[in-house]
């Protein structure tokens, strides 16, 4: 009888994962010990749309396994309630209200073309790549048009997505302006192409091939994977029929779609598609010198779920703001760890620059704070945040447990650990915390780009949403009634 025939399955597993920790190590050293990253931004996913943030109609299995893997942040918060804005502090690690784009909420057809992120601007792939990174993004860019604005002018090597807002999810070739002014064409860098199938599918599909591709290479890697999904107009993967009636319909209509099943189609597909990335992480032996973030440019819109918070996407209510947030790393991060650290989407600029052994340019320093220590376990620290939204027409700060908002005319005060759904107004009761509070933001504001005047307050959501891209200029008029809390 052999030897071999004796081996037991236990052996050959470990076999396996010796030739695997060998095959990881080696890599590890040709790239110099940095870790690859691959971020991945959802668009419009709200704070509980994930079933490890409270989701319990449906399952996000792949998201899930993110969270069981390494460390759930549940006081995550969006630069903003909006997506050019929040992009804008993602890729600078800085306060959005310091560049003209970033006042952009957002970036329209009827933004001005010289709007957009200037390419002289350090950036977290422009950073990076100074550190010996290749850099890719697949997806969404809105940060400002063809030809004075790129993704390859701002320090991507790659680029295969749109540039605009949003895209239908089936047609985005050269007759994508047929779904209305938002639904943009598909780029294969800056030159525009024509992909068949569904948006959320081929963004995966990219993904994927851009990790098989880096795989063969040396160097360390940088992946944003900004999907578009689950951002109106809401088309499930086998909506196509449905897609192609809303095309004859025009822009407004085109957000009317939809329902809570095609939402929950759009999730659950999204997911299986970082699933199919985190399958390429594995296959190629990158895993384990990968660090993946998941998290969403801002909070959810009328299909999303939001609980324990009250507001969604264009409020600076809990939920407009605050956001699903996982980071994986192995041997860095513990498995199954949660952090009640309060964060920020600019916080992961210089984190990840910390993780890559470089920091910010010193001309340009970042408003974010290194997470790395958080991310090791350490105990949490209070922060102040700071938001704006609508030309002054929402204000906000978050010091600690307490938070002063400003909307819809009225101002409160919320001790946000006893009342997440910010329902108890204390400004009198606690009136020195409201009064410093209040000052403290007026000094933050003071130190940012002017306010650009907007229309403020809007009869119903409908006109809110109109005027947010650009449709309609609605006379200010009553609050909408999800604006003030109650």
């Amino acid at each position: 009888m052999s030897l071999h025939t004796h081996l037991s399955r236990r052996n050959l597993l470990a076999g396996a994962a010796g030739t695997l920790a060998f095959a990881t190590a080696d890599r590890i050293a040709a790239q110099g010990g940095k870790p690859n990253i691959v971020f991945i931004l959802a668009d419009d996913l709200g704070f509980a749309d994930v079933s490890c943030y409270g989701q319990r109609d449906y399952t996000t299995p792949n998201i899930d396994r993110l969270a069981l893997e390494g460390m759930r942040f549940i006081q995550a918060y969006s630069n903003s309630p909006d997506c050019s804005a929040t992009r804008t502090a993602l890729i600078s690690g800085r306060y959005q209200y310091r560049l003209p784009v970033g006042l952009e909420e957002p970036i329209v057809p009827t933004t001005p073309k010289n709007i957009g992120l200037p390419p002289s601007h350090p950036t977290l792939p422009s950073v990076l790549k100074k550190a010996g990174y290749s850099t890719t993004l697949v997806g969404k860019w809105h940060l400002g048009f063809l030809p004075d604005f790129s993704p390859l002018k701002s320090g991507y090597d790659h680029f295969f997505g749109i540039y605009g807002c949003c895209a239908d999810y089936f047609n985005h070739g050269p007759d994508a302006s047929r779904s209305g002014d938002y639904a943009y064409q598909l780029h294969e860098e800056e030159v525009p192409v024509e992909r068949h199938g569904y948006m959320t599918n081929l963004l995966g599909d990219r993904a994927v091939q851009t990790i098989e591709r880096y795989a063969r290479a040396k160097e360390p890697f940088l992946l944003s994977l900004h999907f578009t999904a689950p951002h109106w107009p809401f088309e499930g993967p086998d909506d196509e029929a449905e897609s192609n009636r809303l095309r004859d319909i025009g822009s407004i209509r085109v957000r009317d779609n939809g329902t809570q099943a095609t939402y929950v189609r759009m999730v659950q597909n999204l997911d299986a598609n970082i699933g199919r990335v985190l399958q390429a992480l594995d296959v190629h032996e990158l895993a384990e010198n990968t660090i993946v973030v998941f998290t969403s440019d801002n909070g959810g819109e009328r299909f999303s779920k939001i609980w324990p918070f009250s507001g969604m996407k264009f409020e600076l209510l809990e939920g407009g703001i605050r956001v699903p947030a996982i980071a994986r790393w192995p041997g860095h991060i513990a498995a199954g760890s949660v952090s009640d650290q309060a964060m920020i989407t600019m916080d992961w600029m210089p984190t990840l620059l910390a993780a890559g052994g470089t920091q910010p340019d010193s001309a340009y320093p970042s408003d974010g704070e290194n997470l790395l220590p958080a991310l090791a376990g350490a105990a949490p620290h209070p922060r102040k945040l700071c938001w704006r939204y609508k030309a002054g027409s929402q204000r906000a700060i978050r010091d600690g447990n307490w938070k002063y908002l400003r909307i819809a005319g009225n101002e409160f005060l919320f001790d946000l650990v006893h009342d997440p759904r910010e329902r108890a107004n204390l400004k009198d009761r606690r009136k020195d915390v409201f009064d410093r509070l209040k000052s403290d933001w007026e000094a933050w504001n003071s130190a940012m780009l002017p306010e650009r005047s907007r229309p403020a307050v809007y009869t119903n959501a409908g006109d809110a949403m109109a005027d947010h891209y650009g449709v309609v200029n609605p006379v200010p008029a009553a609050p909408p009634q999800s604006a003030a809390p109650r």
